[in-house]
């Protein structure tokens, strides 16, 4: 469109970014919760202010999108405030608790926090998560660095010095939000067994499972 201003822009890009993932961008005028799975309004109204915008899944708010041109995005972190802000507010209409995930956006940098985590930390995403993902998210109640917190002792039956104390160190970087870890092991150690062993962490399967044995 001609003569569009950044903020335009940026929120054309947004949109058309939520489209492609499944979203059904709605305006506050038209609403309509119940046509489809995921709903993006625009300019919902908040005790705090319009909103860019709110997402809804079946219905039920949970989460929302602070939109920036795209000159911020050197700098995207500093608005993260204002998009937990909005998320804190009362909806207009409903009876909300504050809502779980927030991006910030400026239709080029998005960057995600999910508020369910122990110790929410905002990290860029290549697009944003489908309206089935955070359902699935939101069935599930606890977010998986929640549930790391929970994972028992680590069964040591077949399993070598080296490869006990490396997934040990691993899930302690996890539990403590830190999910870059780098682990070095001798040739002929068990590297793959190891490797196997705490990829399958992701899932956070019962510590009983086979994929522990």
């Amino acid at each position: 469109m001609i003569n569009q201003n950044p903020e335009q822009i940026a929120r054309d890009n947004i949109d058309k970014q939520l489209t492609a993932c499944g979203w059904q961008v709605q305006s506050m005028a038209k609403i309509n919760l119940s046509s489809c799975l995921g709903v993006a309004v625009r300019e919902y109204l908040t005790d705090v202010g319009p909103a860019d915008y709110v997402l809804f899944i079946d219905g039920k708010a949970c989460g929302v999108i602070e939109a920036k041109r795209e000159e911020e995005g050197h700098r995207i972190n500093i608005h993260e405030e204002q998009g937990e802000n909005y998320a804190k507010s009362q909806l207009k209409y409903l009876k909300n608790q504050p809502l779980p995930f927030v991006y910030i956006s400026t239709g080029k940098i998005n960057r995600f926090t999910n508020f369910n985590d122990p110790k929410p930390r905002a990290h860029e995403v290549f697009n944003f998560h489908r309206p089935e993902t955070l359902q699935e998210w939101l069935k599930a109640g606890k977010s998986i660095r929640t549930r790391l917190l929970d994972l028992p002792a680590l069964p040591i039956e077949k399993l070598r010095d080296c490869q006990i104390s490396a997934i040990n160190k691993l899930e302690t970087s996890f539990k403590e939000n830190r999910p870059k870890a780098l682990i070095q092991m001798a040739t002929g150690s068990g590297k793959t067994f190891t490797a196997i062993t705490f990829m399958s962490l992701s899932q956070i399967p019962p510590r009983n499972s086979s994929k522990f044995l």
